[in-house]
């Protein structure tokens, strides 16, 4: 590489140079500032993020420093308070230390040294007395010596009179702890202390005297200030009355209001607001006085700690923000070109008019994928009549997306139980006559999905492949056994009132089965459309078919098998639902066998149920089967009775498909005059065709290519290639459109694919087919 070549590869890479022609469309002007935005939105809020957490990290630091700290003086003096307690335990069992001993002439001197060797014992003793009740004298390591002489001139407290003290020492009855004030010792100097009045015994209910404590403030706040070495703020202990037994101030001087403040805060960590200054409180309670630990510190003292973040999270934001705008101009350029090209394509150009200046490519591809939306949108209510036709004819299939298309029409409720139970609405001959069709059009509508007010009723309609029906799939919150009869009798009756206030149409319904399982919808379809096949000429055009069993008059109740499931037996082999069919037989089966019957009479049932799937199956024209008749009357057993019934049930389905197929040779003139109608849609597809017209894919597969001679996707691909031939030969429209308007969004592939077949680009067929026309 030459100097020149890598000089100009340096400049071309490192040097950013803005051509202003690049931003005459406002597509790629828009472009840049999203970029821009998304560099810096997210990268403010997570600069936003880290300052944050930096600053609340450090006051979470230190304020957990505090609390171990705390928690560590807590113990301390927790464990020096109980050293007291234990000390007076021993002095009040200690013979040396008994009333008779002490106030003997010869054996007080070795008391008197008792109480010397347990003052020694405590490192916060400061002085200790030994005092029985009534008596005049009190005894100290030092000897005894006159109550009134001790706590009037040689300790002389601030705020509590001798006579407070005596009271106090004759009628304590548990440990009593007072809290610091300055005491004069000697009349020479004064020293803050803490008065801690034991009785003895400890937790007697009549203790006979009292053991004193004198100990220095500083011995307590000592203790704090040594554990607590770097802290900056004040500490207190407050009793359980809330009254503050030690302080130690480092520049916070609070009053008794606050102080009150503090007292009623709970254990943890708080932030309050004194006199206008923000202060960090901490808190521990003691667990074996109840005592409260309390440290105080104003918040302006730790932020001094996060200055040197603040300024390097502000340079880093600022190199990223430069780093942001410059990548965004890159990327903004280098995705132009694809977003052109996605434009370009995305075009419907109809004529060769000037553009409008006032839209842009965005705007072009937004009213693309507006028209496909609508096109889609168009298809929906096709493909949930399907989804919820599948729903009736098979129960709850297991396909997410089917799952979906059910959720998304609201028939299952995750936060009630729902009953289900299907309605089929069938015209009579008069009904059905061209006159009446646009009032069956608006019962199609007006039922497609209805909400009757004051019934908590869902009812949704779907159209099926019986011309002279309608179904409606109703679903309604649980409203108990006992009043769910007149709930459905009284939704019915408002289907009746919509049906009569808009159409003229009057007609019968059969009603299903109500069932707590979705799944079990087809089922309910089954009995509505056996009992609107078997209603009572003359009666109600409305046949419920729990009433169907009403119709019959058995001889010996409760032997032989109910009507009403026999119908619906015959119902779902005449509809080829072989589920449902399986399902009836297994629950008559084991009716059977629960009656304790006669082998005669017992042959005579099960050969009532043979005779069901026998009619049936010569309804379906499956005359044969009589001729093989020996075959399902001989059994030894129930279960081979049973397996018989199953394999007969199989062969009356298959062979009802077959008939379906048979019989549907319009059906597939039908299919193939609407794929030559719908083949330039992008979304035509076997699936899609097999959903429209209620028949499998593989059936249809092979319908369509006995029909036709070639298989579905190359009879589209044929129709879509013949059209686009014909456009190129009678319109001068751009190649794009014209592969647009026969359903194909892939160019590239069908040009490939259009060469292949006829050796010409389309470009090449055009120009010569063009200059053919020409010569002739």
């Amino acid at each position: 590489m030459t100097i020149h070549n890598l000089k100009s590869f340096i400049v071309s890479t490192f040097t950013f140079r803005i051509n202003w022609n690049h931003f005459k469309s406002k597509l790629l002007l828009r472009y840049v500032l999203s970029y821009i935005l998304i560099f810096l939105i997210p990268l403010t809020g997570v600069t936003m993020f880290v300052y944050d957490s930096a600053v609340s990290g450090l006051r979470t630091e230190i304020e957990q420093s505090n609390i171990n700290q705390l928690n560590q003086v807590k113990m301390t003096i927790d464990s020096r308070i109980a050293e007291l307690r234990e000390l007076s335990g021993r002095i009040a069992y200690d013979r040396r230390l008994t009333p008779y001993m002490v106030r003997d002439d010869y054996y007080r001197v070795e008391a008197i040294q008792a109480l010397a060797n347990y003052k020694a014992n405590s490192s916060i003793i400061e002085d200790i007395f030994l005092y029985y009740h009534n008596d005049p004298v009190i005894y100290s390591y030092r000897g005894l010596t006159n109550v009134n002489v001790t706590f009037d001139s040689f300790y002389r407290y601030e705020n509590w009179n001798l006579e407070d003290i005596i009271v106090a020492l004759n009628e304590t009855n548990q440990m009593i702890i007072r809290p610091a004030e300055n005491v004069t010792i000697n009349s020479s100097r004064q020293e803050a202390m803490l008065t801690i009045i034991v009785p003895i015994k400890p937790n007697a209910p009549y203790p006979y005297g009292s053991v004193v404590y004198m100990v220095k403030e500083s011995n307590l706040t000592g203790v704090m200030d040594s554990i607590l070495s770097d802290f900056t703020g004040s500490s207190y202990i407050f009793n359980q009355n809330g009254e503050v037994l030690t302080a130690s101030n480092h520049g916070v001087t609070l009053t008794q209001e606050h102080l009150g403040t503090l007292a009623a805060l709970d254990a943890g960590i708080h932030n309050l607001s004194l006199n206008n200054d923000k202060y960090s409180v901490v808190s521990v309670k003691s667990g074996e006085n109840g005592w409260n630990y309390m440290t105080i510190m104003p918040s302006y003292q730790f932020f001094s700690r996060v200055a040197h973040v603040q300024t390097l999270i502000l340079l880093v934001f600022g190199i990223a923000v430069i780093t942001g705008v410059l990548a965004a101009f890159v990327l903004a350029r280098r995705q132009y070109h694809p977003i052109k090209d996605l434009m370009e394509f995305a075009k419907l150009r109809v004529s060769d008019t000037p553009e409008p200046k006032t839209r842009n490519e965005w705007e072009w591809i937004r009213q693309t994928l507006h028209d496909y939306s609508t096109r889609i949108d168009m298809q929906e209510p096709f493909v949930r009549n399907q989804c919820m036709l599948l729903l009736l004819k098979h129960g709850k299939p297991d396909d997410p997306e089917i799952e979906r298309m059910i959720a998304g029409v609201g028939l299952e409720s995750p936060q009630e139980r729902v009953i289900y139970f299907c309605v089929i609405l069938s015209w009579e001959e008069n009904d059905a006559a061209e006159e009446f069709q646009y009032d069956r059009q608006q019962v199609h509508e007006i039922l497609s999905h209805v909400e009757p007010s004051g019934l908590q009723a869902n009812i949704h309609g779907v159209e099926f492949s019986a011309d002279n029906q309608f179904a409606l799939i109703v679903s309604i919150p649980d409203p108990g056994q006992d009043s769910l009869k007149l709930r459905m009798e009284q939704i019915i009756r408002a289907v009746q009132g919509l049906i009569s206030e808009n159409t003229r149409l009057d007609p019968s319904m059969g009603v299903g089965t109500p069932y707590r399982d979705l799944g079990q919808l087809n089922q309910s379809f089954i009995e509505a459309a056996t009992a609107l096949e078997h209603r009572m000429v003359g009666s109600s055009r409305i046949t419920y078919f729990d009433q169907l069993a009403e119709q019959n008059h058995p001889v010996a109740k409760g032997v032989w098998l109910p009507r009403k499931s026999l119908l619906k037996l015959e119902q779902s082999l005449k509809q080829g639902n072989e589920s449902v069919a399986v399902q009836m037989i297994a629950e008559m089966m084991e009716t059977i066998r629960s009656e304790p019957l006669q082998i005669h009479l017992l042959r005579c049932i099960c050969f009532d149920l043979l005779n069901a799937l026998l009619r049936s199956a010569s309804e379906v024209g499956m005359n044969d089967v009589f001729t093989n008749i020996s075959d399902y009357t001989s059994f030894e057993t129930l279960e081979e009775f049973e397996d018989k019934l199953l394999s007969l049930t199989t062969e009356v389905c298959e062979r009802v498909e077959r008939n379906h197929e048979q019989a549907a040779p319009k059906l597939i003139d039908d299919i193939v005059h609407y794929v030559n109608q719908q083949f330039a849609d992008y979304t035509l597809s076997l699936e899609h065709v097999a959903l429209k017209f209620s028949v499998s894919t593989s059936y249809l597969s092979r319908s369509f290519k006995e029909k036709t001679g070639i298989s579905f996707s190359q009879y589209i691909w044929k129709k879509r290639t013949e059209e686009v031939i014909r456009l190129l030969v009678t319109t001068s429209a751009p190649l794009k459109e014209i592969i647009e308007q026969v359903g194909y969004l892939d160019a590239p592939n069908f040009i490939r694919k259009f060469k292949k077949e006829t050796g010409l680009t389309p470009g090449q067929y055009r120009k010569q087919h063009r200059s053919n026309r020409l010569d002739i």
